[in-house]
C-alpha cells in the first residue's frame, strides 16, 4: 500500500504546520510577551495615579486661591475674558474705540504691556493705520495709560483719565 497525497492534502499540512509553528513561537517565550503586557499595565495604572494626584493638588490649589481673593469687583469679567482670549481690553485706554481695538488687535497689539513698549515711528505708523491725526497717540498718552493698566493700577488710571472722558 503506497501513500500518496494530493496537493490539497499537502498545501493543508503546510498550513498546519505554519500555525503550530507560530503557536509555538508565542508560547515559547517563557511568559515573555505576558510579562511586557503586566509591565505595561502597571505603567500605565501609576500614569493614570499620577495625573490624578497633579490634579487633585491644583484644584486644592484653585480652593485655596478662591478662599484668599476678595469679591469680583465690576470690570472683572472683561478682564477675565481677555486673560483667556490671550488679549486686554484696549479699549480702557482713553482714545481707543472699539473699532480702534480691533485694528490694533489686527496689526498684532493684544496686550497693555505692547502698547506701552511703541516707539515712535510705530506710533506714526499706528495713527496712519488707524486714520488719527498725527501726535494724538502721544497728546493721548496712551502708553503711560497702558503702563499703569498693565501694572493693574485701574484706580491712578481712573483718577488721571477719567476726567479726559467726560471732556470728549
Amino acid at each position: 500500500m503506497t501513500m500518496t497525497f494530493t496537493l490539497n492534502e499537502i498545501a493543508l499540512l503546510l498550513i498546519a504546520l505554519l500555525v503550530g509553528l507560530v503557536l509555538g513561537l508565542m508560547l515559547s517565550g517563557r511568559g515573555k510577551y505576558k510579562r511586557y503586557w503586566r509591565d505595561e499595565q502597571l505603567a500605565h495604572r501609576q500614569t493614570i495615579q499620577d495625573r490624578e494626584t497633579r490634579l487633585a493638588a491644583a484644584q486644592n490649589r484653585i480652593a485655596e486661591l478662591e478662599q484668599q481673593s476678595g469679591p469680583i469687583g465690576p470690570g472683572t469679567a472683561e478682564a477675565v475674558a481677555g486673560a483667556v482670549h490671550g488679549r486686554d481690553d484696549l479699549s480702557r485706554i482713553q482714545g481707543i474705540t472699539p473699532q480702534d481695538e480691533v485694528a490694533l488687535n489686527e496689526a498684532g497689539y493684544h496686550r497693555y504691556r505692547q502698547i506701552a513698549a511703541i516707539g515712535s515711528e510705530q506710533e506714526a505708523a499706528l495713527e496712519t493705520r488707524l486714520g488719527l491725526k498725527r501726535g494724538v497717540i502721544a497728546r493721548e498718552d496712551w502708553r503711560e495709560q497702558a503702563r499703569l493698566l498693565d501694572a493693574r493700577r485701574d484706580d491712578e488710571h481712573a483718577r488721571l483719565y477719567a476726567h479726559r472722558a467726560h471732556q470728549a
